[in-house]
């Protein structure tokens, strides 16, 4: 076996000499893999053949409840989950050998650590039970905690740092905490700190050898009844009329109630066998081995898990010598783009030929912060395959548009989070409702727009940017635009629009007038668009303002049981014909699943608006529970075809009545009423209402008439100040008048009363909608409440913007969901639930934010009069004047 010593000569050659000394590297670290490889397939593959039940051709033609599809860490998790939830005939169907493909080669960080909030629950779940499954099935995980440790390197990052304990407090109890260079010196003597200025530190992490852990889940699923078949690819799938599933393989067929696919790099051509295209790329990662390091071998104990962010790499202990792997930059990175294709046929168990070249540089900086790498030598290098999603994170869940169908793939951390998934992912299919908001892995934010180019682009930039800051509001530019722009796309970014990425739309998040910076600088802090998304808002308050809505998910809906299947699937009444509403469908435990707008349009049909991310959510619970029930609708897509422009304030009903011909005023066209009209020359599906709280309409057309009505617009409201305004600030407008955003106050982590949303609901309508047996309970077990707040932040130049936790004597009690700067009422706000004692007004709690704890009061919501109160206070007092802006503000009314 050869060991090829590299310290002191990739630290001091030039690149010249690297590249020379990495070409002699290459047939040696080739042949040195073929026989790491061939040792380490004859030490396991024999012991993975105990894991595999008999032949398959036994289940010629058998049934099954759910064929898993995959052999890795995510699919023997699933597998291991089911049957331990009580699944009954749970198949497990390899093309290989258990491992295969990415799971074998990966190198084992356990972490609980992640940036995605909601993720931090599968990452908790995964630890618990990696430290349990030893005991539950006999089979050693190779589970070692030593810790882990993100280093800052700038006060930016450690502001990073801050921000994510902000948001952690109240969602988990990982012990956590950000140390300074003395404690992390101590904690991992052979580190050079000098350029250290924090960490932030995580006791419970570590690693775990995927390959055991893999077999642990196996061992459980055969346990618990499961069936494990290696060495059986699928060979096709095809559903059958009543929605279950065909699988055929080379030994026979096997027809199931539902498919999950955790095919790993295999998943796109799984996919194809059904006309999807899995949102999947596979990348190369690289790391190296070393011998033992004496210095290392004499501390006697392991040390922490190490990540350079500032570098992008990580280092483990692997027994007495150090494990390193880079996350090339966007120039060295390797895809395997020809395996869009298709993967080589008969690749299983192989490795890529290693180019240290690639990774010279984060070696040479790993060797800077861990000196007596310098002197080390390589034992092993590895290049393996791992599949990758857009934006890393993968995907998990009910694939869109196709029954029964599920997928688990994709996933960055598929060994530390495969515990988490696989448990998720199970109690979604036996509840029939996911038990806890995870938008982020959803399979259904990924639609047809998602082209080979946009994924290509994609992973090319979130690997190479694997350890860079990851800010709030954070747009990154790779892969766009793609076709979903709307007419008005051109004219707004000469205009100033600063776009933002929602579902595949270009959405303007706010308007760089002459004299702004228009700049891309993204903070932890108020950066360049405070001002300018204040201004936006005292436009649309004062005056009038436009907005492109074009991203809205729209769908209709049709056929002689829509009404039926309506009223079945959302929790308030139905609108009249010629009316609309915002309702809400709910799951059976009474959980907040959507929120929509429904427009009636006839006896039989409705025109339903959602936002850009929910688009294909809504739309797969809708279809699934019209297949199950066998109501004869048609539900109808449309969210490309026709296009959607606002606006609104006071000025808004005097701009469209000089394009229109049709009386507009509030006895012609009431509030909540929709209306088919001609504006400018173009055919528009009117909506008398805002978001804003302000009078506003929203305007749906088909796509090829933006442009003109936007121009439109803009020319007939120029006598009236009108502007532009973005997504920004109609979130800050949207919470001064008291509404709640899905996504961020109402998800299926909340129920209607939690939220407030008890005026949208009919819980005693004759119709038995879905949640409607969860209500009284609900109601009768209330503990929490959302309330708004005041921040006393602004003095130190923060604002909240959603997840933080909220402390009370030293206790987290709640958390916030949605945040920022109110123009009008000069002060910063949040959203937050609360419990139930907390919630009324005057109460006072903590915010936490970049480390500082700051005081939040419970102040009166709506915190703004909308434009319906205000005219009814006008009505009342002679007194009341729009022009005063205390009449904005229900606490500073005297009466």
């Amino acid at each position: 076996m050869a060991f090829i010593r590299r310290g002191d000569v990739l630290r001091n050659f030039t690149m010249s000499h690297r590249r020379l000394l990495q070409c002699e590297m290459r047939p040696l670290l080739k042949n040195f893999q073929k026989q790491w490889l061939r040792s380490v397939s004859n030490a396991k593959n024999t012991e993975s053949k105990r894991y595999s039940t008999s032949r398959l051709q036994q289940r010629l033609s058998d049934q099954a409840d759910t064929v898993v599809i995959g052999g890795g860490a995510l699919g023997t998790s699933t597998a291991y989950h089911l049957a331990k939830a009580g699944m009954k005939d749970v198949v497990l169907l390899e093309k290989s050998e258990l491992t295969a493909g990415a799971t074998w080669h990966a190198a084992g960080l356990a972490t609980f650590y992640q940036p995605v909030v909601n993720m931090k629950k599968i990452t908790t779940e995964s630890l618990k039970l990696y430290r349990e499954i030893t005991e539950e099935t006999g089979q050693e995980v190779g589970f070692h905690r030593p810790g882990s440790i993100r280093l800052a390197e700038t006060p930016e990052r450690v502001d990073e740092f801050r921000y994510h304990m902000q948001r952690n407090g109240w969602h988990t109890n990982v012990p956590q905490r950000i140390i300074g260079p003395e404690e992390i010196q101590n904690l991992h003597p052979l580190l050079n700190v000098n350029k250290v200025l924090a960490g932030l530190y995580m006791e419970g992490d570590g690693h775990i050898d995927p390959y055991s852990l893999t077999q642990a889940y196996a061992v459980g699923a055969r346990k618990y009844g499961a069936e494990i078949y290696q060495n059986s690819p699928v060979t096709g799938l095809k559903q059958t009329s009543d929605g279950k599933w065909e699988v055929e393989t080379q030994h026979g067929t096997i027809k199931a109630n539902r498919v999950i696919n955790a095919g790993g790099f295999w998943s796109r051509e799984i996919g194809e066998m059904t006309g999807l295209e899995v949102p999947m790329m596979t990348m190369q990662h690289q790391y190296v081995v070393t011998t033992t390091i004496p210095e290392l071998k004499d501390l006697g104990r392991e040390v922490p898990v190490i990540r350079d962010l500032q570098h992008s790499y990580y280092v483990r202990q692997e027994r007495s010598g150090l494990l390193v792997g880079p996350y090339e930059n966007h120039h060295n990175l390797k895809q395997q783009t020809e395996w869009l294709k298709g993967v080589p046929q008969g690749f299983g168990r192989e490795l890529f030929e290693s180019d240290l070249d690639r990774i010279s540089d984060h070696l040479e900086a790993a060797m800077e912060l861990i000196p007596v790498l310098q002197t080390a030598d390589i034992q092993t290098t590895v290049c393996g395959p791992y599949p990758y999603s857009p934006d890393a994170l993968g995907v998990a869940g009910p694939y869109p548009g196709i029954k029964n169908y599920w997928i688990i793939n994709g996933c960055s951390g598929g060994i530390v989070w495969s515990g988490g998934l696989g448990k998720y992912l199970t109690e979604w299919i036996l509840s029939g409702e996911p038990p806890h908001d995870l938008v982020e892995l959803d399979p259904a934010r990924y639609g047809k727009w998602l082209t080979k180019e946009y994924l290509t682009a994609k992973t090319r930039e979130t690997y190479s940017m694997n350890t860079s800051l990851a800010y709030p509001f954070e747009e990154r530019p790779a892969g766009r635009p793609t076709h979903r722009v709307s007419g008005a796309y051109e004219k707004m970014m000469e205009r100033g629009a600063q776009y933002g990425f929602k579902s595949g739309w270009e959405q303007p998040n706010w308007f760089a007038l002459p004299g702004d910076d228009s700049s891309y600088k993204p903070s932890f802090r108020r950066t360049n668009w405070f001002e300018p998304v204040g201004r936006e808002c005292k436009m649309v308050r004062e005056r009038a303002g436009v907005i492109d809505l074009s991203s809205f998910g729209k769908f209709e809906v049709q056929g002689k049981d829509a009404v039926k299947l309506m009223d079945y699937l959302t929790a308030g009444d139905l609108p009249q014909i010629g009316q609309y509403k915002t309702l809400h469908m709910l799951t059976a435990s009474g959980k907040i699943y959507a929120e929509l707008v429904v427009c009636r349009t006839a006896d039989d049909s409705f025109f339903c608006v959602n936002s850009a991310s929910a688009e294909l959510f809504d739309i797969r619970w809708i279809e699934e529970h019209t297949f199950n029930g066998g109501f004869n609708v048609t539900v109808t897509n449309i969210t490309e075809d026709k296009a959607c422009l606002g606006i609104a304030g006071p000025k808004s009903r005097q701009i469209l009545q000089e394009l229109s011909n049709t009386d507009l005023t509030d006895n012609a066209i009431t509030d909540m009423s929709t209306k088919t009209l001609d504006i400018s020359g173009t055919p528009v599906f009117l909506i008398v209402g805002s978001s804003t709280g302000e009078l506003g309409y929203e305007l749906y057309h088909d796509k090829e008439h933006t442009d003109k009505l936007y121009t439109a617009l803009l020319s007939a409201g120029e006598q009236y100040g009108v502007g532009d305004f973005g997504s920004y600030a109609a979130n800050i407008l949207r919470m001064e008048v008291g509404k709640k955003s899905f996504g961020s106050e109402l998800t299926v982590d909340y129920n209607p009363y939690e939220a407030r949303m008890e005026s949208y609901l009919n819980p005693n309508k004759e119709a038995d909608f879905i949640g409607k047996t969860a209500l009284p309970k609900l109601k009768d077990t209330l503990n929490r409440r959302l309330a708004l707040m005041s921040v006393d932040c602004s003095h130190d130049n923060k604002d909240p913007t959603g997840y933080e936790t909220v402390w009370y004597n030293g206790q987290a009690v709640g958390n916030t969901t949605s945040g920022g700067y109110s123009a009008i009422a000069k002060q910063s706000i949040a959203y937050a639930y609360l419990p139930l004692d907390l919630t009324f007004v005057g109460s006072q709690v903590q915010v936490e934010l970049l480390g500082g704890h700051y005081t939040g009061t419970v102040i009166p919501d709506p915190l703004v009069l909308d434009e319906k109160k205000r005219r009814q206070l006008k009505e009342e007092s002679s007194d009341f004047s729009d022009d005063d802006d205390s009449h904005y503000i229900p606490a500073r009314r005297s009466h």
